[in-house]
């Protein structure tokens, strides 16, 4: 909560349909470390105990091991996202590998960001849905399943999983769809420590905004627009970060109650931008009013109106620390073939999954991280640029484990 009120809010995304469990829990211990203030997750049980150790996880080495910085880490709020209606978050890609034509030179698998395309189809737990594989299939046979948000798993996940938070995602005119959604959470509205809105654009956006908040009041607890500019693009490019910003810029213009964050096209491009526009809190107090100048066409701005409080990091923050799970996977790939000489078929070898190898945890190999955590706190130390890194040695990480 400090953190949204001072202007620097990281969350992590790791994904509202990436049940990728060993991947999970990796960069959720990483990001812990790093000082993410959250964590989103998909709303499955094992993806939440998943996320749930490695953040216990990461308070244990923080007390432990008097290497860490004196700075306590933070125990980041646990967050599961929800949708009331279609959603390219909450989808995965699929096809059936047998129709695919002989020499195919297997463009979907070069184009996706997860590595969840194999000569055996898609790994559906790798995928989450960006649906970068579905124009470039030469024979446009890749196709994409939905899932939606249904009422009966409100309460276990809310009551039994014990999470802190809820994202709803929602476009403009799911006004029906969300308030059946709101219903069905709002008995267990009370227990939630932090209510998140995530809608990309569209024509009516802040009269739909206005339209949701009117719903879900009174609340009880913090508010945060997310402003979904170009959903899951962050890895893509620096200049996906645009459409973050405009979106944030037009929510904060309208006045809303709560915080407003971004997220849809946030990568390490991001908060240099907001710092060039005067967006972070930290800059409000000392800039003129003419560094304000992009936002002069937004209408119902003003010098003394609020702030971006932070950025929620999807596709960026993961592809950023890839080529350390990949090293962890390799590690347990190589431990899988010692143990079943059958496994060695240079097939099963070209299409097995991370997770049919010996999932290896993050802090049982403690040189990859320290390289996981140094780059996750490049990322946050954006926002937080006071916020000193732990100083990790494999010594104290060997101990723990």
């Amino acid at each position: 909560m400090q953190s949204l009120r001072e202007g620097h809010w990281f969350k992590l995304i790791c994904g509202a349909s990436y049940q990728h469990l060993p991947a999970v829990r990796n960069l959720a211990l990483a990001y812990t470390l790093a000082g993410a203030d959250c964590i989103d997750v998909a709303a499955e049980p094992a993806v939440i105990l998943a996320v749930k150790e490695a953040i216990a996880l990461a308070v244990k080495l923080q007390k432990t091991c008097a290497q860490l910085s004196a700075a306590p880490i933070k125990q980041p709020l646990l967050m599961v996202s929800l949708n009331d209606g279609e959603d390219p978050h909450f989808r995965k890609a699929e096809f059936d590998p047998e129709v695919c034509p002989g020499g195919c030179p297997r463009p979907c698998e070069a184009i996706c960001p997860a590595n969840a395309i194999s000569l055996a189809g898609v790994i559906s737990e790798r995928c989450y849905g960006c649906g970068r594989c579905l124009p470039v299939c030469p024979i446009q046979h890749i196709t994409t399943r939905s899932h939606i948000s249904t009422p009966e798993a409100i309460a276990p996940l809310v009551l039994e999983a014990g999470v802190d938070a809820v994202e709803i995602h929602t476009h403009v005119g799911h006004l029906e769809n969300f308030q059946k959604l709101w219903n069905a959470m709002q008995p267990w509205a009370d227990q939630l420590k932090l209510l998140a809105i995530s809608c990309p654009d569209g024509e009516g956006l802040i009269d739909y905004l206005q339209s949701l908040y009117r719903i879900i009041s009174p609340l009880n607890c913090p508010l945060i627009w997310q402003a979904d500019g170009r959903p899951m693009s962050g890895d893509i490019g620096t200049g996906t970060t645009r459409a973050a910003i405009k979106l944030g810029q037009k929510v904060l213009a309208a006045g809303l109650p709560g915080y407003v964050q971004l997220a849809g096209g946030a990568n390490d491009y991001t908060v240099p931008k907001l710092r060039s526009l005067g967006l972070l809190k930290t800059q409000l107090l000392s800039q003129p009013a003419t560094d304000f100048a992009d936002l002069s066409d937004l209408p119902g701005w003003s010098i003394s109106k609020p702030y971006i409080a932070g950025v929620a990091y999807g596709s960026y923050a993961r592809v950023l620390l890839a080529p350390v799970l990949e090293q962890l996977a390799a590690i347990g790939l190589s431990q899988s073939e010692i143990a079943s000489p059958c496994f060695q078929s240079s097939r099963r070898l070209a299409s097995a999954a991370p997770t049919s190898a010996f999932p290896v945890r993050l802090e049982a190999a403690p040189d990859l991280l320290v390289q996981a955590v140094t780059l996750a706190h490049s990322l946050v130390s954006q926002l937080k640029p006071f916020q000193t890194m732990p100083s990790l040695r494999s010594s104290y990480v060997s101990s723990v484990t």
